[in-house]
């Protein structure tokens, strides 16, 4: 089937849009004279594919339509986050940005700040019907729903370096006693384990260990405790989840000053073949297909972390959440409104999940991966999530107060903080956060 072209799906968009809503909609969203402003958040600030195939599709927009002007701000992912709860503080969001589903789309809703995108959506069906099942469930609230996925975020991957592991005659790890080897004998060698970055505290609770609690603790019992129904974060499970982490850390698992270092040098520790392994989501392969050299990219697999002996977790199951969405701004009205959906559909609709797909990235949407065009390691990912459970990622879930409390107790716990001290605290905020 031919790629349609952004002016083509532009025109295509404009005779909908005019044919169907009445005489304001007849009017446009502006004209090159006089043009309607758009401010849009977003965090496709690298030099990944990913981010790259989305500049791309925002530059494209702007060249289809003169009658828009567009002033995105590109911001890294943590920075992101913080701007836009300061924005929400103030009530100053701007008109489109890059949101998280499930907790972060909740609050918005509840802060009234973001407005919901059925009519648009139930307009296109052979769009809205084309997403994976459950893929909307992270952005309704109250049977409204208020953005789609724009990828497919498995957030705890682990990538390695073959060539090392033969170096050293290591086995990929299968169980936990296997990794707990495999950490030892790479430290014996003076190879890191495996690369971290968490100044940006979110990674280490992402990346690895919201893998980690769901291992031990199982999905029921987290999201029992994340609505405080029936399960509480001082349980003994829970106890056991911080302590397996905390455990890797003594095992000097990874290089020492980890919270000094944020993920780009993290990846690059890993580029650069100083890491056996690095624990990322499935937004890293993007990278490693883009920036990582040859002789480590054409070296590097893909799998998932072991199961924990007496777990109650899925042993074929990781991390993630349906990936990040477009919210739009609850005060848009008229053809600023009219033009932020023009964006949206750009950006999230059929043309939009292809360039994802196309940029080595998952996506919750169906869409067949040619295999030939394809890298061999996306290949690799993309056939690995077909049999692999996605399993809830704490921050999606967890009150954003209780994400603070947990971001910042797993650094004490690495600094060799007391579990029961720090679940005891991530109870105490996510019980606060519900008024329970």
């Amino acid at each position: 089937m031919k790629k349609i072209t952004a002016l083509t799906l532009s025109i295509i968009l404009l005779i909908l849009l005019s044919g169907c809503g009445g005489e304001e909609n007849a009017q446009g969203a502006g004209t090159a004279d006089d043009p309607v402003k758009l401010t849009v958040w977003h965090n496709w600030t690298g030099q990944d594919a990913k981010s790259i195939a989305m500049r791309k599709l925002l530059d494209d927009f702007r060249t289809a339509h003169s009658e828009i002007e567009l002033e995105d701000e590109p911001l890294p992912t943590d920075g992101l986050k913080t701007r836009l709860r300061t924005a929400a503080a103030a009530d100053e969001m701007p008109d489109l940005f890059v949101m998280w589903p499930d907790a972060m789309t909740k609050e918005f809703v509840k802060g009234d700040l973001i407005q919901p995108i059925n009519e648009f959506l139930d307009s296109k069906p052979e769009w809205k019907n084309n997403f994976i099942p459950n893929a909307l469930d992270g952005y309704t609230v109250n049977e409204q729903i208020y953005s789609v996925p724009m990828n497919l975020a498995p957030s705890s991957l682990l990538f390695y370096n073959q060539a090392i592991f033969d170096q050293y005659k290591v086995k990929v790890p299968e169980t936990w006693e296997e990794l707990m080897k495999a950490i030892d004998t790479f430290n014996q060698n003076k190879v890191i384990p495996i690369a971290l970055g968490n100044k940006a505290n979110w990674v280490a609770q992402s990346t690895i260990f919201s893998t980690i609690g769901d291992r031990v603790t199982g999905t029921d019992w987290f999201l029992k405790a994340a609505e405080q129904n029936g399960a509480s974060f001082t349980d003994p499970q829970f106890v056991q989840a911080l302590t397996v982490m905390q455990d890797l850390g003594k095992a000097n698992a990874f290089q020492s000053g980890f919270d000094s270092i944020d993920e780009t040098q993290m990846m690059q520790l890993y580029f650069q073949g100083k890491s056996a392994m690095v624990i990322n989501g499935g937004w890293a392969l993007a990278n490693l297909v883009n920036n990582a050299p040859a002789e480590v990219l054409d070296q590097t697999h893909v799998t998932i972390l072991p199961p924990v002996p007496g777990g109650k977790g899925e042993a074929q199951s990781t991390a993630g959440v349906v990936g990040t969405g477009m919210g739009l701004n609850k005060k848009l009205e008229g053809k600023q409104k009219e033009a932020a959906l023009q964006l949206l559909y750009a950006l999230s609709g059929p043309e939009g999940q292809q360039a994802t797909l196309d940029s080595s990235t998952l996506v919750s949407y169906k869409l067949e991966l040619d295999k030939s065009k394809a890298h061999p390691l996306f290949v690799e990912l993309y056939d690995l999530i077909q049999k692999t459970k996605i399993s809830p990622v704490y921050d999606s879930k967890l009150s954003s107060a209780a994400v603070e409390v947990t971001n910042n107790g797993l650094q004490e716990l690495m600094m060799g903080g007391n579990p029961q001290d720090i679940a005891a605290k991530i109870q105490s905020a996510q019980a606060g956060a519900l008024g329970k």
